[in-house]
């Protein structure tokens, strides 16, 4: 029996959030409600609860990122680089979209947008706790993982029996709780809005993660449905979707110490992780991925060089590349300087004392070591996990015939017995990421970058190498090996879409038979992915099993502490509070809290990334800024900073003032803050948003949407 003091209710625990951190689910906010009222919040907190009631319910989730709704015809807010992919799927040579941004005169010039973008609205999120761990209990390893996946795919299911919907269960507080999650999945979504990139990436990797930053990082898209107004796949007949709810822009000026609050979907953070793990993000997780993205930028920079076809069909990936690659360099120098390791050893020597001193935790402790012991053999084959990870999904051929393989392996089971990723409600997003591979993949590139990891990979001891990819790519240097990726290239088809999407159609034993040399390739590959997935479960399934009490010590022990504990970022509706904010990141240098067109001005070069648009720069040196300039600074603001408690997956998340009106669209961190993930550190964590005059003012006098302004209520000027 567990000890009473561990089985406090989660929601009892949110009694006192220390100043300013927290990605709270919004079921929790009435129960922070003289925190968020004490902060300055204007509106009530319990309402923040309701999705289906403004603000929350024009949220959206957005490719894998967040948005919001800013009109009633399904205009959706983003940023720049969330929505890049949609840009660069419809720029070309001749029409470089990325280069000159695009505004479409109306909605017939609307672009579509790769196949498998979404917009996912979120109008369901329940508890499902005892449902999923009802089968679970008293089983161990593999066998818990099973109960669990099996449990979650039947909630799933029924979910899902109303057409045009997508569910999820997510895990809060590592297995100690369940929510399932309903999202209506709006497939058909298009390019309204972009700025030109000297704009919407205005500094590119110089100033990423840099404050004063002076990016107009935004893009407007628009969701379609059916006539009938349910979802539906592209169509020239389609109807823009009404949202049930949308924001509405702030006209007011935006000043130091405002209220501030974002809403949206941060990915993942690590906060409440044991302190070994925190030993291994930075002695090893973090310095290992700095050393493969830098060397995979280097290597497709290489390939692509003078070749404006590939460097358009790299572009997004290489974007995303660098954003990790800066990201992971950042978070390890910020774990270094808050002193992580440091202070999470004695936090969880503390909680640990504490724990000792609680009746009846004897069976608390042995589960903590247990989950330690787990956690030690998952080390072991770290290296190789983390090579054979980039090998299957950076691979865009290669992994668009993986993925044909493995889908066909599947479908030789029920539905329900299918590996997630591959179920019949999956198919749609496969088909999508299949028709689209051929414009994100160049022969050249895609070969330069397989043998550079392969190289990685063949200097792993012997005990860690596959004997199927050994016997794939044959060799241990780099002719060798380049001699058997040309072969696994030299006779496939699946550079074509057509090709791709008749193999998916295929069943196992016609792919086995096929004579395209990357199907076969793919075949060999697959039974090394799949055992070492299930080499995996079972760790994870005793993970799922051990972990809640790690997390219910630590929960009562912040409890007893009269602290606040917020489930880590899974990808759900998240919610922080702050101020807009200044900031003293070290002696001698002062951040004051917002930027102005002038630092445009100034770091203008002439030269990417600093080549600011000539109908921009012309704009600034006229001064008319009308409605937008602040009156304060008695010029146009850009970008401004706050303390909002954000991480990745917050680009694109509504920044929203005391009433909730919207006043900025989230879309970095400085660089003293990239840990924030790993530990929240209120010295240093600062999140940096687009200021919405600056939005409102490049719409209304440099490259102008007047149609767009109206649409949002805004003033044209």
């Amino acid at each position: 029996m567990r000890p009473r003091v561990l089985a406090l209710s989660l929601a009892l625990c949110a009694t006192a959030a220390q100043a300013d951190e927290g990605m709270w689910m919004p079921s929790q906010l009435p129960d922070i409600a003289p925190q968020l009222r004490a902060a300055g919040f204007q509106g009530d907190p319990a309402g923040l609860a309701e999705l289906t009631r403004a603000p929350m319910n024009a949220v959206v989730k957005v490719g894998g990122a967040t948005g919001a709704f800013v009109s009633a015809d399904g205009l959706v807010l983003t940023n720049h680089h969330v929505a890049f992919g949609v840009i660069q799927y419809n720029a070309k040579p001749e029409r470089d979209l990325i280069h000159d941004g695009y505004v479409a005169a109306d909605r017939a010039a609307e672009l579509p947008a790769n196949p498998d973008f979404r917009v996912l609205v979120t109008t369901g999120f329940d508890k499902v706790t005892e449902r999923v761990l009802k089968d679970a209990r008293g089983k161990r390893g593999r066998a818990y993982y099973d109960a669990v996946d099996a449990a979650t795919k039947s909630l799933v299911a029924e979910c899902e029996r109303e057409a045009g919907y997508r569910c999820s269960v997510a895990n809060m507080y590592y297995g100690t709780d369940f929510y399932l999650i309903r999202q209506l999945e709006l497939r058909d979504v298009r390019l309204v809005y972009a700025p030109p990139d000297s704009i919407g990436n205005y500094g590119d990797e110089v100033d990423n993660f840099v404050w004063p930053r002076h990016s107009g990082d935004f893009t407007l898209l628009r969701a379609y449905v059916g006539r009938d107004g349910k979802p539906a796949d592209y169509s020239p007949d389609n109807v823009p979707y009404a949202p049930p709810g949308h924001l509405q822009i702030a006209t007011d000026p935006v000043r130091e110490g405002d209220y501030a609050m974002l809403a949206g979907y941060p990915g993942v953070t690590f906060r409440h992780r044991m302190a070994s793990e925190f030993v291994q993000q930075i002695e090893w997780q973090l310095p290992s991925r700095v050393a493969l993205y830098a060397g995979m930028i280097k290597t497709i920079e290489a390939a692509a060089a003078g070749d404006a076809e590939a460097k358009v069909r790299y572009a997004a990936q290489v974007a995303g590349f660098k954003n990790t690659l800066k990201r992971a360099q950042g978070e390890l120098d910020g774990l270094r300087r808050s002193d992580a390791v440091r202070v999470r050893r004695e936090d969880e020597a503390a909680m640990l004392a504490w724990l000792g001193k609680q009746a009846d935790a004897r069976a608390t402790r042995a589960d903590i070591d247990a989950t330690q012991k787990v956690l030690d053999a998952g080390a072991a084959t770290r290296e190789r996990d983390q090579l054979l990870s980039a090998i299957r999904s950076q691979a865009q051929l290669l992994g668009a015939a993986l993925t044909v393989q493995r889908l066909a392996l599947e479908r030789a089971k029920p539905d329900a017995e299918r590996e997630s990723g591959y179920q019949q409600r999956d198919e749609t997003l496969i088909a999508g990421r299949l028709k689209q591979v051929q414009r994100r993949y160049w022969a050249p590139v895609e070969k330069d970058l397989l043998r550079y990891l392969l190289l990685q990979y063949k200097a792993l001891p012997k005990t860690l190498r596959v004997a199927e990819i050994d016997r794939v790519f044959e060799g241990e240097d780099e002719a060798a090996l380049k001699r058997s990726i040309d072969a696994a290239y030299a006779h496939t088809g699946f550079g074509e879409e057509t090709a791709r999407l008749q193999a998916m159609k295929s069943d196992a034993k016609a792919l086995q038979a096929a004579e395209d040399s990357l199907l076969r390739a793919a075949a060999a590959l697959t039974p090394a992915f799949v055992r070492i997935e299930e080499e995996g479960k079972a760790r994870e399934g005793e993970l799922l099993r051990l972990r809640p009490a790690y997390m219910r010590a630590l929960i009562a022990y912040r409890h007893s502490q009269g602290r606040a504990v917020y489930p880590d970022a899974n990808s759900t509706l998240r919610v922080s509070y702050g101020k807009v904010s200044t900031m003293d990141p070290r002696d001698g240098v002062s951040y004051r809290a917002l930027t102005t067109v002038q630092g445009i001005v100034e770091k203008h070069t002439g030269s990417a990334p600093f080549d600011a648009p000539k109908p921009l720069r012309e704009a600034i040196a006229k001064g008319d800024f009308g409605s937008t300039a602040d009156p304060q600074l008695k010029t146009q603001t850009v970008d401004f900073l706050t303390n909002l408690d954000t991480t990745g997956g917050n680009s694109g998340s509504p920044v929203l003032d005391a009433h909730g009106r919207l006043i900025g669209l989230n879309f970095d961190s400085n660089w003293e803050a990239v840990s924030a993930s790993w530990m929240y550190d209120p010295r240093y964590k600062r999140a940096i948003h687009v200021d919405m005059r600056y939005l409102r003012w490049l719409l209304a006098k440099v490259y102008p949407a007047p149609h767009l302004l109206k649409e949002m209520r805004l003033p044209a000027e």
